[in-house]
């Protein structure tokens, strides 16, 4: 039950804005609202001083603003065997069913409070949020696309369907029922893993994708377009869709043009490295996919430098990007690719929550906003690894996953 009032004392603070960590602060939570976020000295939290009031002592954790992962696939499972992956789009919904629990459980275990599903070809993931998540009473946000769309004969199987025959891409949005969260469309291939920057021509013209993005705004719903090229990713821009999703390979013209416009960059970046691992190290597909990541982390770099709005993803589910795992990966690749902590954060936080439009439920710890957000143990410089310790989640003041029974409370 929810104490309507309480302090709590968290060692660090990251806020999820960019700005640097704050050190030793106390919040306030009125009524799942934080109400004030001070600086305090820890002498000055002695018994006495704390007589009368609850206080939850985090001193030895930083607290962080619940995260993000904009792109996952809960329906498959991130498995290397390729025996297995083909069989994952034969389950049925109840089969589907726990599995998809399981994975939910692992993002939350990290920390990570909102997912955005790129799709899957039998729609599982929304029904699941429709009717199987509420009964749950998950802590967790979910928006689902239901089935991606693609061009006939083109790449996308596994996550959607093809545009039928004499109809446009726009038609299929607008016929769309039950309405989905946001609308994915697939306008490019795979990245090459044999040949370095090979581009795959689009899938959609600019007209039809214009159209499309139209349609599916005029719905209240926003697009995530997978796109990988220089054409398939300009076509996405040139429409205004909401994110472009890996980019691999897009060029600076056009991630100048999306800092112009504002549009979203999800990377996926840690499935270059996944596959560099699984592949044997002397293999073309272990190097070609070693050079894919390189120039992906060029990329990263510039769109900061640009002031592209980038927000992490994982692709969690494809082949090697375990569910959970994968966000800590992604959001080490960022760091690597010269994000400060903080800025990486603000990625996998307030930039998420922007692009799904819920930075009012999470992604920022401050005066007004709703108290929901991550404990992870030890300092802001054991990020990211210190999100597979992760002390606790509060989700609007209530201790929503409590993962070890450590956080004292005082009287």
């Amino acid at each position: 039950m929810m104490r309507k009032t309480f302090d709590l004392l968290g060692g660090w603070l990251v806020d999820g804005t960019g700005a640097p960590a704050r050190r030793d602060v106390l919040m306030r939570v009125e009524s799942g609202i934080i109400g004030s976020l001070e600086h305090v000295r820890r002498c000055d939290l002695n018994p006495e001083a704390a007589a009368g009031r609850s206080l939850v002592d985090l001193s030895h954790c930083t607290l962080l603003p619940g995260l993000v992962d904009c792109h996952v696939h809960l329906t498959m499972s991130g498995t290397e065997d390729q025996a297995v992956r083909p069989k994952q789009l034969t389950f049925t919904f109840e089969q589907m069913k726990p599995l998809m629990d399981e994975r939910i459980m692992k993002h939350l275990a990290c920390g990570v409070l909102a997912l955005r599903d790129g799709g899957d070809s039998a729609g599982h993931t929304l029904r699941y949020k429709n009717e199987w998540l509420p009964l749950l009473r998950s802590p967790l946000r979910l928006d689902a696309a239901g089935m991606a769309w693609r061009a006939k004969g083109r790449y996308g199987r596994l996550i959607g369907g093809a545009v039928d025959s004499g109809l446009t891409l726009a038609d299929c949005i607008a016929r769309r029922e039950p309405k989905t969260d946001h609308v994915k469309i697939i306008n490019s291939g795979l990245n090459s893993l044999m040949e370095f920057g090979k581009e795959t021509s689009p899938q959609f013209g600019p007209e039809e994708l214009d159209l499309a993005v139209r349609t599916a705004r005029a719905r209240g719903q926003k697009t995530m377009v997978h796109a990988n090229g220089k054409l398939p990713v300009g076509f996405a821009v040139e429409a205004r869709c909401a994110s472009i999703e890996h980019g691999f390979f897009m060029g600076r013209e056009n991630m100048e043009r999306m800092a112009e416009l504002q549009i979203f960059w999800v990377p996926t970046a840690f499935s270059m490295r996944a596959f560099s691992r699984a592949m044997p190290p002397e293999s073309l597909e272990a190097q070609i996919s070693a050079q894919n990541l390189d120039h992906q982390l060029g990329q990263i770099a510039l769109a900061r430098e640009l002031g592209v709005p980038v927000a992490l993803g994982t692709d969690s589910g494809g082949f090697g990007l375990a569910h959970g795992k994968a966000f800590i990966e992604e959001l080490r690749l960022f760091m690597e690719a010269g994000y400060p902590v903080e800025e990486a954060v603000r990625c996998a936080s307030l930039e998420g929550a922007r692009l799904l439009g819920i930075e009012r439920e999470v992604g920022q710890l401050k005066r007004g906003a709703g108290a929901t957000f991550v404990a992870v143990q030890g300092p802001p410089s054991e990020l990211p690894d210190s999100l597979h310790r992760v002390e606790c989640v509060y989700v609007r003041g209530v201790r929503a996953l409590p993962q070890k029974a450590c956080c004292r409370v005082t009287p």
